[in-house]
């Protein structure tokens, strides 16, 4: 078994690991050869000290990566993703990655966002008690719940206007700012979330080969954006499923409908291209009642997981990839 860093022209050995732990785990996070593409061009991985896989031949059979985020507040949360092949599982090789994860976050954090404390996040699909129990042993606690929420769009969707004096607009490029402040401003008391700088909100959604333009809506009052959906489309195999990435409704606007007219047209517009199903996800515990919303045009929860947090320490940068090494 070799260990080291991934790089850039790692993606199709990537792509099928990431194939084979979907297969097995059914989280319903598809990662085509394109998504892994972007994925290795992140601007905030540095591929030689925040990745780590385990090579068997020309395969990947293990996976740690590690992104800083685009900004911290009064803590910089870093996830990391990754796992480990179903035929390679209990062997300790998880083990190695989240120790590996352990020991170079704090550094990596330091680099990116210096004196800010850190948290290390591991996101764990229910379908993968295993994977709990790893991180559990490795002093994590469980500190939220997601869900996975889909919809079927044969039947006829939900009808509902927007609140008299706003109009649902299709996402433009003349949008974007407002789209982007939205989200901002509307995730600001959402557990986790940090703003996404111009760089960040192009880099993660809008040039992203998933984005989906003509499936995106802004809520304006006036030439006021004062709600957003923004959708990807990952390429479900064997299924035409309309991803809803973002939504968010401005503070002052809660309460009137924005984000059920905003779902209702957009569920419309999927039908209409095209599109057999919608899906999203959610934090359960999420402060807008968000889960209602969603319940009420038609959603149901489909898959949960859990996100695990475990304190760290900043220190020094250096290189923990553990290039060379073999076992």
């Amino acid at each position: 078994m070799r260990w080291g860093p991934v790089t850039r022209e790692d993606a199709r050995p990537l792509a099928d690991f990431w194939a084979a732990l979907e297969a097995e785990d059914r989280t319903g996070e598809v990662h085509s050869l394109d998504d892994v593409t972007e994925q290795l061009a992140h601007p905030r991985i540095d591929l030689a000290t925040g990745t780590l896989a385990a090579w068997e031949g020309d395969r990947i059979v293990a996976l740690g990566y590690l992104p800083a985020r685009q900004a911290a507040d009064e803590t910089h949360t870093m996830r990391l993703w990754g796992g480990v092949h179903p035929a390679h599982r209990r062997r300790g090789h998880g083990r190695r990655v989240v120790d590996w994860a352990i020991r170079t976050a704090p550094g990596l954090s330091e680099r990116a966002f210096p004196g800010v404390p850190l948290e290390l996040h591991l996101h764990v699909s229910d379908g993968n008690p295993g994977l709990a129990v790893l991180a559990e042993s490795s002093g994590m606690t469980a500190v939220r719940t997601f869900a996975r929420m889909e919809r079927g769009l044969a039947g006829e969707p939900p009808t509902l206007r927007p609140p008299e004096g706003l109009e649902i607009a299709t996402w433009t490029p003349e949008l974007d700012d407002g789209a982007r402040h939205v989200r901002n401003e509307s995730f600001r008391d959402h557990w986790g979330s940090v703003p996404h700088t111009r760089e960040s909100w192009r880099d993660h959604l809008i040039d992203s080969h998933n984005f989906r333009p003509e499936s995106s809506f802004v809520a304006l009052a006036g030439d006021q954006a004062v709600g957003v959906l923004i959708t990807h489309d990952f390429g479900t195999p064997g299924l035409r499923q309309a991803w809803i990435q973002v939504i968010g409704t401005l503070k002052e606007w809660r309460g009137r409908g924005v984000a059920g007219a905003l779902v209702a047209h957009a569920l419309a517009a999927f039908k209409e291209q095209g599109y057999e199903s919608a899906g999203l996800g959610v934090d359960t515990e999420n402060p807008t009642g968000a889960v209602s919303v969603y319940t009420r045009a038609g959603f149901a929860i489909s898959r949960r997981s859990r996100t695990y947090a475990l304190y760290l320490p900043q220190r020094e940068a250096r290189d923990e990839s553990g290039a060379g090494v073999h076992e």
